[in-house]
């Protein structure tokens, strides 16, 4: 087997070297003429070019479980109803110095790998694998994890996104070839993560020597301007994340969700390399200028109204709302954390609050349910403790459609408002989102501070996230006893 292997590679560069057209070796062709090669032959085309490949995992990262371990400093504010896969990987050739987060305390079979990880400006990280199952939304991308700040002699975490992710309206795949429309779920792709243009064809010509079809081939650019890459302990790490929400069949979701998926592998070449870095990529424009969600605001004030009168026997306070993250590149600029952002998303927030157990003590979050319209993927609340920024409940968009409407029941618009109580006690109510009090970060001591965090996912017009001024800014009333 290895030797047909050996000679097909020898073919395949042949043929690429001549210019011919090259069809898949020992993998499969698809519909519509896209072809899957062979990992193994790949590997042999690397380790020919000069390469050193080693293997790493895509799997689940359980912030709540890492922080519970002591393991993360925080839970990064992390969206409670959407999952998270990242790369794990080994240090490189030669690497000394240790990155900083590694789940292997709570997962032995992952000792030498890191979540974050050093990288040299000459090497790539590639995954080959399936997209994820139907679901609302999927994405990957890179990040500076932690960098270290020389005027105040520490590193400290940035965890900003270097730019638009692969998400599933964008990513090139065997079901949509080039990023065309088409089915994108549970389909080949292939995703090559490097700061170097010459790395990136080097990974592209094995690929094509080993069967894959270059309309599957996605590159997840490092700007080599905005990063300090090398392997000692004053060079930036990074992280590649897998965002996930929703899935069609939960059955399925789960069975994607734990397990390791695909093939990810580190590439070092061994030679001196001449390197010709990528700048800064273009990004996705957010906005399109329809500011028909305004519109709305008059209705979305009777509700505020009735809200009140419904529990006119208690005291309200309500809090304000504002934007809460920014772009990576803003904390890339300015040395604060980004939390894990995505340019597919809007990220607002709340006043901080306690909650206690008082059965007249809850809150009361309502706004236009912003996918309704149409125009985005997916949006949702999720519910936080300030101090660790752990998400720990909340609702999406399909689970609040129509709640609106005992509230209006005679406004033609309620259909595109929602309403949704939180409580420490559902007292069994479904509709009712509970916050638990823990254990550790899986819930939020009665005399921690609360906010509640809102997410607007991908614009379809722009494929990525709205313009935070076309929309109107879900809200929140805190009801304590008189």
């Amino acid at each position: 087997m290895k030797a047909s292997r050996s000679i097909c590679l020898i073919v395949t560069l042949l043929l690429v070297a001549g210019g011919l057209s090259l069809s898949s070796c020992g993998g499969e062709t698809q519909e519509g003429g896209t072809s899957i090669g062979d990992v193994d032959t790949f590997r042999e085309a690397l380790e020919a070019d000069g390469f050193t490949v080693q293997e790493g995992k895509l799997e689940t990262f359980d912030v709540i479980a890492m922080y519970g371990a002591g393991l993360v400093p925080s839970c990064y504010g992390n969206n409670a109803q959407a999952p998270y896969m990242c790369y794990k990987l080994p240090k490189a050739p030669g690497q000394t110095t240790n990155n900083t987060i590694s789940d292997s305390p709570i997962k032995p079979e992952n000792a030498g790998l890191w979540a974050d990880s050093r990288l040299r400006p000459d090497e790539a990280i590639v995954f080959i694998g399936k997209t994820p199952p139907e679901c609302s939304y999927f994405s990957y991308c890179s990040y500076i994890a932690v960098r270290y700040f020389p005027e105040e002699g520490q590193s400290r975490r940035v965890f900003g996104s270097l730019g638009d992710s692969l998400n599933n309206m964008t990513i090139s795949t065997e079901g949509t070839p080039g990023g065309e429309d088409g089915d994108v779920f549970e389909k080949y792709t292939v995703i090559i993560c490097t700061a170097d243009r010459g790395i990136d064809q080097r990974v592209r010509d094995s690929l094509a020597s080993a069967g894959y079809s270059e309309d599957i081939v996605n590159t997840d650019v490092i700007p080599s301007g905005m990063v300090k890459m090398g392997l000692d302990a004053e060079d930036d790490t990074f992280t590649l994340l897998h965002r996930l929400a929703f899935f069609a069949d939960e059955q399925a979701g789960e069975d994607y969700m734990n397990s390791s998926q695909g093939t990810v592998l580190r590439l070092t070449p061994n030679d001196d390399t001449q390197l010709d870095p990528f700048g800064v990529p273009e990004t996705r424009v957010r906005g399109t200028g329809d500011t028909s969600e305004l519109d709305l605001m008059g209705a979305l004030e009777e509700l505020r109204q009735a809200i009140l009168a419904e529990y006119s026997d208690l005291q309200a306070t309500e809090l304000e709302t504002n934007v809460w993250l920014l772009q990576g590149y803003n904390a890339i600029q300015t040395g604060t954390d980004a939390l894990g952002d995505n340019n597919d998303t809007v990220y607002l927030r709340t006043d901080q609050f306690t909650l206690g157990d008082n059965p007249q003590e809850f809150l009361i979050v309502y706004g236009v349910n912003h996918t309704e319209s149409g125009r985005y993927s997916y949006n949702n609340f999720s519910i936080y403790g300030a101090d660790i920024m752990n998400g720990i409940a909340g609702r999406e968009n399909a689970t609040l459609a129509g709640s609106a409407v005992e509230y209006l029941p005679d406004n033609p618009a309620a259909e595109f408002l929602y309403v949704c109580k939180v409580a420490r006690d559902a007292g069994g109510d479904p509709a009712v989102v509970e916050v638990p009090t823990g254990p550790v970060a899986y819930g939020i001591p009665l005399d921690k501070q609360i906010f509640l965090g809102y997410r607007i996912y991908l614009e379809k017009e722009t494929k990525t996230g709205p313009f935070w001024f076309e929309l109107l800014y879900d809200r929140a009333i805190k009801f304590d006893p008189r």
